[in-house]
């Protein structure tokens, strides 16, 4: 991969746009400490600063006419501990678009140009500092809207995934070279020795490629968040319920069955885990025309829900609507709530069971019976129950499983290649592909133009 060198110097505003006390203007590349030492002056304004490396400055940013911009304080970290491997400025300066929009544009003016999205994080790949998969890191954790997304951002940053992905492509370049030898210097019963080597081989490497894969699904819904849809005919307390997990009076309530016409969408972070959930409107026949596309949005939603929430009105027997709905849920993940426990339970359990065999919590939003129960499982969901879960390494990006799927395949046809007595040459193509489709994930396969898409996606000023 030959990628273009990096010697011009960045500038970006670092924090947030918008009014704030301070924000932070960055600079990288090898001439920061000149520009900065163009724009800024010390108090006593008698010499041209001389920055010591991070420790910060107290001083001024001055125009060209030698007008006052702001009171700032500068730090400046040297060549090659930084997070580019650069030299780079900081600006501290005060959080108004004024000061920024004319500090930026006066390091411009001094020879710098306004950065890329993610350009500065790109360098920290180009210069070395962190692979694509660290880099890719970096922004998923400013990205995260859960405890748990943020933990499995970090482990990637420190290069848990880099170092499995690595020891994996160890193994498949170590298999190559042993068959490279064998082809070069053929002898019979040596390569019938290393054919069955190479089968054990690349059976094992392809155990810890799936091993990878099936954690995909857990990262997604950790990085995601599990959509969890709130299905029932009217007034069995959905709304109610919507209303007990965000913690905040969302949806309307009331004792009119329809109420709810439209979906309502709230994110909520349940033992750290990300939870999108949807209030649907009351499943049931209606000649209401607007009620009628609510439920058909209700059914539509239900079909890539991770996880439905089917409420069910505990002080009324089974009935027809209640039958239906749970019928059309057959072969999805459901759990059933049966709601309003506060009052006779009317309900019978073994006429549930005879339609569904999924989980039964008894709750009640009139005295919070149940959620921690319901807040219990979604997190089991994600984790199966066993917190060590939370150490392994997960695949959380949809670019990284596309890669190992690719890399699995290309396994599986070098072990049907052996499996049809093919040429060991001709396996090593396959081989050698899966060793590619795995190094697209670190970065080290992957073309130019498919880096810089990739980092164009990230936040300015990272």
């Amino acid at each position: 991969m030959v990628l273009a060198a990096l010697d011009d110097t960045i500038v970006a505003l670092a924090t947030p746009p918008g009014e704030g006390g301070i924000a932070v203007i960055r600079m990288s590349g090898s001439k920061s400490s000149e520009i900065a030492s163009r724009l800024f002056v010390t108090p006593k304004m008698k010499k041209k600063p001389e920055f010591k490396d991070r420790y910060f400055n107290y001083g001024f940013i001055l125009d060209k006419d030698r007008n006052l911009v702001d009171e700032v304080l500068l730090v400046y970290m040297k060549a090659p501990k930084t997070y580019t491997r650069e030299d780079i400025i900081e600006i501290h300066c005060h959080g108004g678009m004024i000061p920024i929009r004319k500090i930026i544009s006066l390091a411009i003016e001094e020879g710098a140009r306004l950065a890329e999205p993610g350009e500065f994080t790109k360098r920290a790949f180009l210069n070395g500092r962190i692979d694509l998969a660290q880099a890719e890191g970096v922004m998923d954790l400013i990205s995260s809207r859960s405890e748990e997304a943020a933990r499995a951002s970090l482990k990637q940053m420190e290069g848990s995934l880099s170092s499995k992905i690595k020891e994996i492509r160890d193994e498949l370049l170590d298999l190559l070279a042993r068959i490279e030898v064998t082809v070069d210097y053929p002898e019979e019963d040596i390569e019938e020795v290393l054919i069955n080597s190479v089968k054990e081989s690349l059976s094992l490497v392809r155990i810890k490629c799936r091993k990878l894969l099936d954690t995909a699904d857990q990262g997604r819904l950790v990085r995601e968040g599990i959509k969890t849809v709130i299905i029932g005919k009217p007034n069995v307390g959905k709304s109610s319920l919507l209303n007990a997990l965000v913690r905040e009076n969302r949806a309307i309530v009331t004792d009119i069955p329809g109420t709810t016409r439209d979906v309502i969408e709230e994110y909520v972070n349940i033992k750290g885990i990300l939870v999108r959930i949807l209030d649907t409107a009351g499943i049931r026949e209606t000649m209401d025309l607007v009620e009628k596309i609510g439920v058909e949005k209700s059914r539509e939603l239900t079909k890539d829900a991770d996880l439905i929430l089917l409420l069910l009105d505990a002080s009324r027997t089974l009935e027809d609507e209640d039958k239906a709905i749970l019928s059309w849920l057959k072969d999805k993940k459901v759990l059933i709530l049966l709601n309003k426990t506060d009052k006779p339970i009317e309900i019978r359990e073994e006429e549930i069971r005879s339609f569904s065999d999924s989980t039964i919590i008894k709750t009640s939003m009139i005295d919070g019976t149940g959620l921690d129960k319901v807040e219990d499982y979604i997190y089991n969901m994600v984790y199966s129950g066993q917190l060590g879960a939370r150490e392994s390494v997960m695949i959380t990006n949809n670019r990284h499983k596309e890669a190992l799927i690719r890399a699995e395949r290309h396994l599986g046809e070098a072990l049907e290649g052996i499996d049809e007595f093919m040429p060991l040459d001709m396996v090593t193509i396959d081989i050698r592909n899966a060793w590619n489709a795995l190094g697209e994930i670190t970065g080290e396969s992957l073309t130019e133009n498919l880096i810089d898409k990739i980092f164009m996606e990230f936040c300015l000023g990272k």
